[in-house]
């Protein structure tokens, strides 16, 4: 029974990661190894689950039809035991998908709690500042900013933070400091992720004043317009989350703060289709308990 559990945990990894060697690599499987388990997967079930070729590998009708039906068994399988159990220790890996700003900035910095609460997991970061496809990609739970996109993945709201701008002293003592929104249209801009289009829109006592420009820089990497920003390249607007360390040192200033530039909302989501993993729900949980102090309300 064990084996047979054992494979259709496998089969479930290979069929997200698209590959043998990839999943081979979260489990710590040679690659040969992975192949033949999913063999006799096969010929238990009486059926071919997979499609192999040299570049990749694809679920048949019949294998999609089968994860769809194992997938949330496993899931209500492994929250059984985590309850039946009952020393509140979670087990096995969790896979975080989350952008590498708020891994380095809010993830990272308070892991090591969370971890000693639960010594027998282990954490996997998957880092991409770009969306992920949680399902093809095998993550258990994603941290995202920004309006969510259309999909089935069910989402838990964690809070939002404020949109700022921002620039270092050394720039502001060179260039000035803008007193209103319009001035920005003299000034070098920093075009990072938090920018739409190439404009950036503020209110103040129900005015709305949105403003044009071309960028010095641009970047679809948080980390980037943060950095450009300490090192005077211009200013730049950056979520509060991203930025509040160097606002704290000193290495950058806010700019025009009586102008509100919105919230931007962050949310976690959870793989659609499937039952969310016990480890994932306990860490959103933790998480939400942490997100004040990152500028997040």
């Amino acid at each position: 029974m064990n084996d047979y559990l054992s494979s259709l945990k496998l089969f479930v990894r290979v069929a997200r990661r698209g590959s043998f060697s990839a999943a081979g690599r979260d489990l710590n499987l040679p690659q040969p190894s992975v192949s033949r388990i999913i063999s006799s997967l096969e010929q238990e079930v009486g059926a071919l689950l997979l499609n192999r070729t040299t570049r990749a590998v694809s679920l048949t009708e019949a294998g999609t039809e089968f994860l769809e039906r194992i997938e949330p068994i496993l899931a209500a399988l492994e929250e059984a035991e985590e309850f039946i159990r009952g020393d509140g220790l979670l087990r096995g890996t969790l896979r975080l998908g989350l952008s590498s700003s708020f891994a380095l900035r809010a993830v990272v910095p308070t892991m090591t709690a969370f971890l000693a609460r639960h010594p027998q997991l282990r954490i996997e970061y998957l880092l991409d500042d770009m969306r992920q496809n949680l399902t093809a990609e095998g993550v258990d739970v994603s941290v995202r900013f920004g309006p969510l996109p259309d999909s089935s993945a069910v989402a838990r709201r964690l809070g939002a933070t404020p949109r700022v701008i921002v620039a270092s002293p050394a720039y502001v003592a060179q260039q000035g400091a803008p007193a209103s929104p319009a001035d920005l249209a003299r000034h070098r801009i920093i075009i990072g992720p938090m920018t739409t289009g190439q404009s950036w829109s503020f209110r103040r006592d129900g005015q709305a004043v949105s403003v044009r420009f071309d960028g010095t820089v641009i970047t679809a990497l948080n980390e980037v317009s943060t950095a450009s920003a300490v090192a005077g390249m211009g200013i730049a607007c950056l979520s509060l989350t991203g930025c509040q360390r160097e606002i704290a040192s000193g290495e950058l200033v806010r700019l025009l703060p009586e102008w509100d530039m919105g919230a931007i909302e962050i949310n976690a989501l959870f793989p659609a289709g499937r039952a969310a993993k016990p480890a994932a729900k306990a860490y959103i949980d933790y998480l939400r308990e942490q997100v004040g102090q990152f500028g997040i309300a």
